[in-house]
């Protein structure tokens, strides 16, 4: 997975990769989380974002749905352009990542 990447959320304060993890997971560790964890947090993930009002904070959510394989289309997603640009960007971002993970 490409949740190394949505690390950089965290870097300008607004949110936190260990936090989201923990709040939403129940572990800051990935690697120890068990499908049914990974499928009950990503539920919990999906219901913040469809609230969510605050762009950053659901660009932050989306990114995280996005590294786990659930996140959905930018286009249905975001309603500005701008937030547009910036999921396709961040798409982008990810497939080059796991494409060099061989």
């Amino acid at each position: 997975m490409a949740v190394a990447l949505l690390g950089r959320v965290g870097q300008r304060g607004a949110m936190d990769l260990d936090a989201l993890l923990y709040h939403y997971f129940g572990a800051d560790d990935v690697d120890a989380l068990t499908p049914a964890a990974i499928d009950e947090g990503r539920a919990r993930v999906l219901i913040d974002f469809a609230t969510e009002r605050d762009a950053g904070r659901r660009f932050a959510l989306w990114s995280m749905l996005a590294a786990f394989g659930d996140a959905p289309d930018p286009e249905k997603a975001f309603k500005s352009p701008a937030e547009r640009a910036a999921a396709l960007r961040y798409v982008r971002a990810l497939r080059s990542v796991d494409d060099g993970e061989d």
